[in-house]
């Protein structure tokens, strides 16, 4: 995955959240233990984070924190997105092939981090959106490879957005697959390379 895979799932994110801007984000959102503006301002503060893990070259940023303010308003807190976003692109387009930076789920490429960056904004928009009574689906083939990036063993034959959120324990995909109560990204580079 890349910057412009990044770009997409933020102005997709970005779409629903400011045509819902002004809803009550006080609520809580689906599928996590925080409020709408709270999982808001987790996305944006990630993808920050993500964009320092891969510029740090693996160090571990231990020391490091960033925060989006969950108490701000709507248009600002979709802003952190915009910020977040747009430096986490702009790492991924910087890092060379062999670049790898930190996470506790394994040390990742730019690729993965792009797809870390993805899978936050989409998830996390989804979980958003239903806290607010507003519907969003984003672009299948984009759900589609963070499906193949990040859970390269989900079951196949089912459409990729239901997918992803069945492998983040959002849902159950059918009978044969219940809703997953723990689940984990596999962040390294797919061909093994440290």
């Amino acid at each position: 995955m890349d910057a412009d895979d990044v770009r997409q799932a933020a102005a997709a994110s970005c779409a629903v959240l400011e045509h819902a801007g002004g809803r009550d984000w006080s609520v809580a959102a689906r599928g996590v233990d925080m409020t709408v503006a709270g999982v808001v301002a987790h996305v944006g503060a990630t993808l920050l984070g993500f964009a320092a893990d891969l510029a740090a070259g693996g160090a571990t940023l231990d020391a490091l924190e960033t925060r989006i303010d969950p108490g701000a308003p709507p248009a600002a807190l979709v802003g952190g997105i915009v910020a977040g976003s747009e430096v986490l692109a702009a790492v991924v387009e910087a890092a060379p092939p062999d670049a790898r930076g930190h996470h506790p789920f394994g040390s990742a490429d730019a690729s993965g981090f792009a797809a870390m960056g993805v899978l936050e904004l989409l998830v996390h928009t989804d979980d958003a959106a239903r806290g607010l009574g507003v519907g969003f689906e984003p672009d299948a083939h984009l759900a589609q490879r963070v499906l193949h990036r990040l859970f390269p063993a989900t079951p196949r034959g089912s459409r990729s957005w239901p997918t992803l959120r069945w492998a983040t324990g959002r849902c159950a995909l059918d009978t044969d697959h219940p809703r997953l109560q723990e689940w984990r990204w596999h962040s390294a580079p797919p061909d093994g390379r440290p």
